[in-house]
């Protein structure tokens, strides 16, 4: 019989409304009746019970003490694995205090992803500012380069909504520094990338665009983004027979009827995509890192400080999460 293996959660930000989310998730039956799993949650277990508690919330899990755990033992159900966090009230400002806390955390998970113990990792929101150091601009770099002894190509982001699937070609990245960044290369990387996450993940033959950098694909300097880098990139991926098409001017693109057409699309920065799509789905999406050796899932919101320990945080972007786990293939 083939082993079902665990499904890692890294908890995040200690001050979060993560927790909250997390035992309202596994109380809900149209996500318990997907998950024939089990479940590793790495983080604090006093801080688990005492904003459990704070919330009057119910959160059901059994300790592993062994440091590797052996998953032909473990069973479709809830484990921690506890990692010591002090503090002095349930919920405190986010600081720098957590930082070590965390990283211990992803230390523990990469440590399992790499041995194989698990392909499949969640992690909870986390406070840039506090927690990432100057040379990771987001927790997608950060996860890549902890584990890039396995890697050989760059992580790639999705966000993964049932309607449509965005992909920023550069992630957290400065407006001026953009140009410089993008080539036929990148472009080429990610876009096999993603279709292959398309064909052997969800079994499908994706249609994708791609959006142009410059407003209206058009500058009057010597130098066009479009011309030079996209449209070739995008002739070359045409000869694999992947099914793209583009570039398509961003202003414009986001109405019903292209998003209705495609599959995903991939923007050339950030907000380019990213702004559109929360306008259409707020939260209701999951960040997806493709490019590893296994795959890394995450809400599509940060700490959400001034929700905290209030117990009306939404539980959507959570649940979509479980829900791609159970469309994958």
């Amino acid at each position: 019989m083939k082993i079902r293996k665990p499904l890692i959660i890294v908890l995040g930000e200690p001050n979060s409304v993560f927790i909250e989310i997390l035992s309202k998730v596994f109380k809900k039956k149209s996500i318990r009746s997907i998950i024939n799993y089990p479940i590793i949650i790495i983080g604090s277990k006093e801080l688990i019970l005492s904003q459990i508690k704070f919330l009057n919330q119910k959160l059901i899990f059994e300790e592993i003490k062994n440091e590797i755990p052996d998953i032909k033992k473990l069973k479709n159900k809830i484990y921690l694995i506890n990692v010591k966090y002090n503090f002095t009230k349930t919920f405190e400002k986010i600081s720098p205090r957590s930082k070590n806390y965390i990283d211990e955390c992803f230390k523990v998970a990469i440590k399992f992803l790499n041995y194989g113990i698990s392909d499949k990792l969640i992690n909870g929101p986390i406070s840039k500012k506090h927690f990432l150091p100057k040379k990771y601009p987001g927790i997608t770099e950060y996860i890549f380069y902890k584990s890039r002894t396995k890697i050989s190509k760059n992580p790639v982001m999705l966000l993964f909504n049932k309607n449509l699937i965005i992909s920023p070609l550069t992630t957290h990245v400065p407006i001026k520094k953009i140009s410089r960044m993008i080539s036929q290369k990148l472009i080429l990387n990610n876009v096999k990338t993603i279709n292959s996450f398309f064909k052997y993940k969800l079994k499908i033959n994706p249609k994708i665009a791609i959006l142009g950098l410059n407003p209206h694909c058009e500058t009057k300097s010597n130098f066009n983004e479009e011309n030079l880098i996209i449209k070739p990139a995008v002739k070359k991926l045409k000869k694999l027979k992947i099914n793209i098409s583009g570039p398509f001017s961003a202003d414009t693109f986001f109405i019903n009827k292209n998003i209705s057409y495609f599959d995903t699309v991939i923007g050339i920065y950030h907000d380019q995509v990213l702004t559109p799509f929360k306008a259409l789905y707020g939260f209701d999406a999951s960040n997806i890192t493709l490019g590893l050796p296994f795959l890394r899932m995450s809400v599509d919101h940060g700490p959400n400080e001034n929700m905290i320990g209030k117990n009306k945080s939404s539980t959507k972007s959570l649940e979509n999460i479980f829900n791609v786990i159970k469309t994958l293939k």
